[in-house]
């Protein structure tokens, strides 16, 4: 079947799109448009052209599986010409996300209709790129300066009505697509809807506007942008080779190399070796704990449409597991994100009790109790008494041992770790822990269990802290290193903020809670090899009672929303110096990056050589969607490749001079560089 047809009727010509799953303008698309526009202007029949989509969207974007091919004739920027420079008007229907070269498409013909509901966009910044059809230099002579710069340099949707209020819309209907393409052509030619060429329009973007946005955007993506859309200001000509001169910039970016991972990341993790499996349907699940953590993922299953039994154990655990579900929900409609109505439906379907018999008949049951092992030993042993046959018993621990867990139960098939992050209902990584005995049938109905919660999900090994948290553990010592080495706390979370965290280390953990860090560092004390270097900072601030924003102290001191350096801090840190004879150095807002990233890839890449992450994507995707890094970088295995490999062993090796316990180069990361691999090449072959 064609991806472009035309169907001919009174004078009109319905040119149809349909390249399912969403019309994407790939080579099929762009050479059935030109050759359509083309047949048609000889055409004396046809007075008016409309173009529509068949399926739910208009075309809504490139087509991902040309990206990195040879660009293939005719690229869209000559498609969106053709279709400007057409003598016959033509009328452009748009429905469903109509986005990038979608709307460039759009933005090139002579008036635009919109479907109810339609969103409009230009995500090409999300990629590291910029609009490189025409959208920096047609979309500021449709609208003003401030809707533009807005949507070019934010990659972020608007809604119909706002297209229509700002001019990206010329009429705005609802209806069937064909049909509205049928009445809308019938305008044209009735003449109630005027046509014109975007290239004929003033432009409408501002010197003020464009100097306001460029005191508010940062970053080299949003400022490329918009230094291509201040060309709109010059002879459409001249304004689309310069856009075209900066979206090649764009092409060969760091920026683009990293967000282009991340955005294939998030598909990557979904290849796995149970993905043949059959999945069974899980339409009810349990929750056993009904803390933050607990309520947070009973509150995702209830807003993916699934009835959840919550247990506690004693009656005011339940007021207080019902009370914050109702508050999660109740946050959910603020944001729009559930009616008034769906709220009331989710709470109907939840059953908070002590009975832990109401689980009978669940489908799944996740464990959210306290962090240790004999409880949740104990938790697993009454679910196998408990639960039905085929039920799948899952814990949310964040490091303990899966296997051990299932050891309890008569179906250690049938366990498996779902590991949530805060808030449950709100992060979107689900990090899915296989034990030895889980069967293969259970790891795929777990990863479409995510599917249903609009989780990510990504498969892990057994280990302590799985993939992300003990990736984690490691690198975190090194900022306690350098803290402790002379640099000030806050200058290590001001560094790691300025290369794109949203939160530097030592603010997360007062956020999280100064004690967490602490009862680990206690249990694990009696463990801790000879040779490590410990550092004390964090225990004198404890020993004090301060544990963060939760106490009001920590590292920082609270007082409402202003933040300010602990001074005691400082003093705790010179007088464990004094005692280890530390001399105090100095430390540049890069080198701490570089130490923090070399700390980092190194677990990492330790993770990937232990089998423990399947690929580096899925080492990246853990870190992307579970610990905030920036997506610029495209996660930290990512970050090594475009660092280069050499560098980083070059890095470690110097790094082991003064503490060659810590500072190891890994062997994976060691024969990657020697043979001249990047992390990259092991996720082809994965």
């Amino acid at each position: 079947m064609a991806s472009v047809e035309i169907r001919k009727e009174n004078g009109l010509a319905l040119v149809k799109i349909d390249n399912p799953p969403v019309n994407a303008a790939g080579y099929s698309v762009r050479s059935g448009l030109v050759n359509a526009v083309r047949d048609l202007a000889g055409d004396e029949t046809v007075r008016v052209i409309v173009l529509y989509a068949a399926g739910r969207t208009f075309v809504a974007g490139a087509d991902i599986r040309e990206f990195g091919q040879p660009p293939k004739q005719p690229v869209l920027p000559e498609v969106c010409e053709i279709l400007e420079a057409s003598a016959k008007p033509i009328v452009c229907v748009l429905h469903g996300t109509t986005l990038g070269g979608g709307l460039e498409i759009a933005l090139s013909c002579h008036a635009r209709v919109g479907i109810k509901g339609l969103r409009l966009g230009l995500p090409e910044v999300n990629l590291g790129l910029l609009p490189g059809a025409g959208g920096t230099q047609r979309l500021p002579r449709l609208v003003d300066g401030q809707t533009a710069l807005t949507m070019i340099t934010s990659g972020k949707p608007v809604s119909a009505n706002v297209a229509l209020d700002a001019g990206l819309l010329d009429d705005l209907q609802e209806g069937d697509p064909e049909a509205v393409a049928l009445a809308a052509g019938q305008k044209v030619l009735d003449g109630t809807l005027k046509t014109r060429a975007t290239a004929d329009q003033d432009n409408r973007l501002s010197a003020d506007v464009i100097d306001a946005f460029r005191g508010k955007i940062t970053g080299e993506v949003a400022e490329r942008a918009l230094k291509a859309a201040e060309a709109s200001n010059l002879p459409l000509a001249e304004g689309l080779k310069i856009e075209r001169e900066l979206f090649v910039e764009a092409m060969g970016s760091n920026a683009h190399k990293g967000l282009k991972h991340a955005f294939f990341a998030e598909r990557a993790v979904a290849h796995i070796p149970e993905a043949k499996a059959e999945a069974r349907e899980l339409t009810s699940g349990g929750v056993i704990g009904g803390g933050t953590m607990g309520s947070g993922i009973a509150t995702a299953m209830l807003l993916a449409g699934m009835p959840v039994t919550l247990v506690e154990m004693e009656k005011d655990r339940v007021d207080f597991a019902r009370n914050t579900i109702t508050k999660n929900l109740a946050g959910a409609v603020q944001r729009s994100k559930l009616t008034e109505a769906q709220r009331d439906t989710a709470l109907a379907a939840l059953t908070c009790t002590t009975d832990m018999a109401a689980l009978a008949d669940v489908d799944v049951v996740i464990e959210a109790v306290f962090e240790s092992m004999e409880v949740k030993q104990e938790v697993f042993g009454k679910l196998d008494e408990v639960c039905k046959h085929g039920a799948i018993l899952a814990t949310n621990t964040s490091y303990l041992d899966v296997n051990e867990i299932a050891s309890t139960t008569t179906r250690p098939k049938n366990v498996i770790g779902l590991h949530f992050f805060s808030p449950a209902h709100v992060m979107r990584l689900l990090e899915i822990v296989v034990g030895k005995e889980t069967a293969p049938e259970t790891v795929a109905t777990c990863f479409k269990l995510a599917k249903k919660l609009r989780k990510i999900a990504v498969r892990a090994e057994v280990c302590d802290g799985f993939i992300g948290n003990r990736i984690l553990a490691h690198y975190l010592k090194s900022t306690s290193y350098m803290h402790l080495d002379g640099a000030p706390f806050d200058q290590i979370d001001t560094a790691l903020e300025e290369f794109g965290f949203a939160m530097g280390p030592f603010a997360v953990s007062d956020l999280a809670g100064l004690d967490i860090g602490w009862a680990t560092r206690k249990r694990k004390a009696a463990f801790r090899p000879s040779q490590e270097r410990y550092v004390e900072i964090a225990d004198r601030i404890c020993e004090q009672g301060w544990f963060g924003r939760k106490t009001g102290k920590g590292f920082y001191l609270y007082d409402g929303k202003t933040r300010s350096v602990n001074p005691a801090v400082a003093e705790f840190a010179q007088a464990e110096r004094n005692a280890k004879g530390i001399t105090r150095r100095s430390f540049t807002n890069q080198k701490i990056v570089d130490r923090y990233m070399a700390a980092m890839v190194s677990e990492a890449a330790r993770v990937v050589e232990d089998k423990i992450a399947l690929r580096p994507i899925d080492v990246d995707a853990v870190f992307l969607f579970g610990y905030g890094f920036p997506r610029v970088w495209g996660g930290p295995l990512q970050y090594a490749d475009m660092t280069g490999l050499d560098v980083l062993v070059q890095r470690i090796e110097a790094y082991a001079q003064e503490d060659p316990y810590y500072w190891q180069v890994p062997d994976l990361l060691r024969e990657l560089a020697e043979a001249g691999k990047t992390f990259g090449d092991l996720n082809k072959v994965a």
